[in-house]
């Protein structure tokens, strides 16, 4: 049984929380920290805490607490991780690990030199659409995989320090890349190194000093591209979407506005006023709605919690790690490096502990001892034809077989 303590009583802490009562069914939020003594003691009453307090490092040092899950604004995540090294406690961090790659940097460090189990919240690398897709990718049904795209626009989110830069330390690139460069990162490998990045940022609609909106190119060592695609102007609901190609198939995957439920209502019955909620970020509670059958699991986290659990009793490492955060941190700070100088900017990896000196493999395949073979197809006709080029000429031809 792993007896939590929660800190933060916000929206994520309570998507958390459901999810750590409704999955393996033993484990319990058994402490609750939150700034403010009065939402922390509303938090223990709803999921039926033990203790609550407005001291976080009171909460982490609990006797009866033998994991800590941090839901709180970015900026107090190195604080939180270092209690829990000092009090040697489990920690696991929701997502982006740090504001930038030095502070994930020291974060990892510190939970590693403590000898604790630490583990990165990634829900998206969860979700059951997602680890179908990776498990076939793995087993090499798309084969080489050279693009992997992700995107997750919406609205905004729900809490006022995600729109304070300093809080946050950035805006969607920090909020919502986090998850895309993750998802292609483990479509791509994780072994493979990211290189650079190329990206385009701005602030098009919200009165903020951060971006709201951004594009970016992430180029890893073998050659293949893993692009994000972020907002927080989109109208319409939360747009979670993920495209991977390889050398022999593609995957398309649509988490949330198309998931196979959709119903229309008026709102006109006296009796109602339409639903009452939809889903996570949804704009509207009449007309055709784009219900989620179960959100919490549909957005991974039950899948998430799960690995965290039997991963620290097992001795072994999550699938996400805080090493995986601290990637993805030095990614993004080389987006935001890019958007102000509108060059490539290099990933800045002072700790890399995957492959080095990867090669981008040929894209070169033998038809025969004479001819490299660019494509088969069957045409409409039905003709099986066969464009070649000759390998010492370099001549391109096409015959049919």
């Amino acid at each position: 049984m792993q007896k939590i303590a929660m800190l933060g009583s916000g929206f994520i802490g309570r998507f958390y929380a459901e999810s750590i009562h409704g999955q393996r069914g033993r484990d319990r939020v058994t402490a609750i920290y939150a700034r403010r003594e009065e939402s922390a003691k509303k938090f223990a009453d709803d999921y039926g805490c033990d203790f609550w307090s407005s001291d976080m490092e009171e909460v982490i040092a609990h006797p009866d607490v033998n994991m800590v899950c941090i839901a709180l604004p970015n900026n107090v995540h190195e604080e939180a991780v270092m209690l829990c090294a000092k009090h040697k406690k489990a920690v696991v961090s929701t997502k982006p690990l740090g504001r930038n790659g030095a502070e994930a940097l020291r974060m990892l460090k510190a939970v590693e030199e403590a000898g604790i189990f630490a583990g990165y919240l990634e829900d998206l690398c969860y979700t059951p659409k997602f680890l179908k897709s990776l498990e076939s990718v793995k087993n090499g049904s798309l084969g080489r995989i050279i693009w992997a795209k992700s995107r997750e626009a919406h609205p905004g989110p729900h809490s006022e320090w995600f729109w304070d830069i300093e809080q946050a330390g950035g805006g969607c690139i920090l909020d919502l890349g986090c998850h895309c460069i993750e998802i292609s990162r483990n479509f791509i490998g994780k072994d493979i190194k990211p290189v650079e990045v190329m990206c385009w940022a701005d602030t098009q609609v919200k009165p903020i000093d951060a971006e709201d909106h951004a594009i970016a190119l992430v180029k890893y060592e073998n050659g293949a591209i893993g692009q994000f695609e972020v907002s927080w102007t989109f109208r319409g609901g939360m747009d979670l979407r993920d495209e991977v190609m390889g050398t022999e198939g593609t995957i398309w995957i649509n988490n949330f506005l198309r998931t196979g439920f959709e119903m229309f209502t008026t709102g006109q019955n006296p009796d109602s006023a339409g639903e009452d909620y939809v889903a996570e970020k949804a704009e509207s509670n009449t007309g055709w709605l784009f219900p989620v059958g179960d959100e919490v699991n549909d957005l991974g986290y039950n899948h998430m919690f799960t690995d965290m659990f039997n991963s620290a009793e097992k001795g072994s490492a999550p699938a996400e790690s805080f090493y995986d955060g601290y990637v993805v941190n030095a990614v993004i700070d080389a987006a935001y490096k890019s958007a102000k100088t509108k060059l490539w900017e290099k990933v800045e990896l002072p700790v890399w502990r995957g492959r080095e000196g990867v090669e981008k493999p040929s894209n070169y395949v033998s038809y025969n001892e004479t001819h490299y073979l660019i494509k088969q197809e069957v045409t409409h006709d039905g003709r099986n034809k066969l464009i070649l080029k000759d390998k010492a000429t370099g001549k391109i031809t096409e015959q049919d077989i």
